[in-house]
């Protein structure tokens, strides 16, 4: 098409419905009631219960929640609220921080918690086939006599269905990848009550469009996920974690970026700064140097995890690193770990009665000691409390910036913070969002982050929902 003709063709705009009637509703659970019973409810309880996620935006109740059981249930759902204009917003645990299954626009909360089956665990292939309910931390434990184990761990026990809908990662991403490279395959319901098996067990596939990876990130907007099949990894034979603190966060990323260019095979490579140090040993009544500190971890053969954490200490002290603590045994490491995910919540006492909004950017790791370093004299200025953590090792930091979201002019000042951070972000050629994905909080920088390509995604989201019934008014 000549160029002139295709800029007289307006992209395909998505449509956000309106609330639905109290008629609408009665009609919708008067279709669906007979044969999901009690599993469909508008107790106010309930509704409350997913009226919000772990982020600090304010609550919004749907209309009524439903508990499906199987794929076939979910499609049945999805062509009821389709005939009568009723929003769906996929919920699974509750643990995202962006907003994504808060009901803006009411309608039906059609909660997959109870979809929680390992469908086949297949160890010879090393992969497994799960319902979206599944979370992490049970798949791993049904999982432990096979000598494998799922990867992808955001510190939440989120449940397998909603990772892959955010494009979750966390503190293994450096190694193992994220929800993007661990998913194969998927099950999912799209907006017409079609139920779609997207790609193979393969390990690789050039047929068609790649419809799993569309589908992983869309965070509901177009399709519910109802079973996937993902990858699994053996577990070490060895494995050894170390804290270690630097005088600056600059020298901290160094170190990082050293490991990185030296080549170890690190399997975790998280960075908390003092304030967050601070708050973690308050919080995990743990005793570390309160500085900018590295937590690392090494997984392999034992003579290679000693070898790795040799050179990553020798690297460490060409930068000022210092206090090495390592922790061997596994309960040790444990408590190390559940110490660092507890981090957000650990803030929470430094502001007590405030709320937390967790940022998550993620730039070029060249760049990332100058962002962090701008961003900290930034919060300064700005007056907020907000500890810093972040995954390092593939250049993503977070801020727990703690907020009374009651004070306008508090509100205001963390709006304008935000803005300048995600800019920064971008202009080092980063983005605004890691791995939280977009939710409510961060729809307003998807264009400037993707230009025409965001036109390209609202095309998309209008031809698979038109009707714009799922997960409205999120993401696009």
């Amino acid at each position: 098409m000549p160029a002139s003709v295709a800029a007289e063709v307006p992209p395909l705009q998505p449509t956000v419905p309106p609330r639905p009637s109290a008629d609408a509703i009665a009609a919708l659970i008067a279709e669906l009631e007979p044969w999901l019973g009690e599993r469909i409810t508008t107790a106010r309880g309930i509704r409350d219960q997913h009226a919000h996620d772990e982020s600090w935006h304010r609550p919004a109740a749907p209309d009524a929640v439903c508990f499906p059981h199987t794929t076939e249930e979910v499609a049945a759902v999805v062509r009821a609220c389709a005939a009568h204009r009723v929003p769906l917003i996929p919920y699974g645990v509750g643990t995202s921080v962006e907003g994504q299954v808060i009901a803006e626009h009411g309608g039906l909360s059609v909660d997959l918690s109870a979809m929680d089956a390992v469908v086949a665990v297949r160890p010879d292939d090393m992969d497994a086939t799960v319902q979206p309910g599944v979370t992490r931390t049970r798949l791993n434990a049904h999982l432990r006599a096979t000598g494998l184990f799922f990867s992808v761990d955001p510190g939440a026990d989120a449940s397998l269905g909603g990772m892959a809908s955010t494009r979750a990662s966390g503190t293994n991403t450096v190694r193992y990848g994220t929800m993007r490279e661990n998913v194969l395959s998927l099950t999912a319901v799209m907006a017409d009550g079609r139920i779609v098996r997207t790609g193979t067990r393969a390990r690789k596939s050039a047929a068609g469009y790649d419809l799993t990876h569309l589908l992983i990130g869309a965070e509901g907007t177009l399709g519910i996920i109802t079973e996937l099949t993902v990858k699994l990894h053996g577990l070490p034979e060895a494995v050894s974690s170390a804290v270690v603190a630097f005088d600056t966060v600059g020298d901290a990323v160094a170190a990082v970026i050293a490991s990185i260019q030296y080549g170890l095979p690190l399997a975790r490579i998280e960075l908390l700064d003092a304030l967050a140090m601070a708050a973690v040993n308050r919080f995990s009544q743990l005793g570390y140097a309160e500085k900018p500190t590295l937590f690392l971890e090494f997984h392999g053969t034992h003579a290679g995890v000693k070898e790795q954490a040799e050179t990553m200490a020798e690297l460490c002290q060409e930068f000022g690193g210092s206090d090495f603590a390592w922790a061997t045994r596994e309960e040790e490491r444990r408590k190390l770990w559940q110490a660092r995910h507890d981090a957000a919540y650990a803030a929470k006492q430094l502001r007590p009665g405030t709320e937390f909004l967790a940022t998550d950017i993620c730039v070029p790791i060249s760049r990332l000691a100058e962002c962090i370093e701008a961003t900290q004299a930034d919060v300064k200025e700005s007056g907020l409390v907000a500890p810093l953590l972040g995954h390092v090792g593939d250049g993503n930091f977070h801020l727990v910036v703690m907020v009374d979201r009651d004070d306008a002019q508090e509100v205001a000042t963390l709006a304008a913070f935000n803005e300048r951070l995600v800019e920064r972000a971008l202009a080092a050629g980063g983005t605004c969002t890691g791995e939280h994905g977009i939710g409510l909080g961060k729809r307003r920088y998807l264009e400037a982050e993707h230009g025409e390509g965001l036109a390209v995604m609202r095309t998309i989201k209008a031809a698979l929902d038109p009707l714009g019934i799922m997960n409205p008014g999120k993401l696009v």
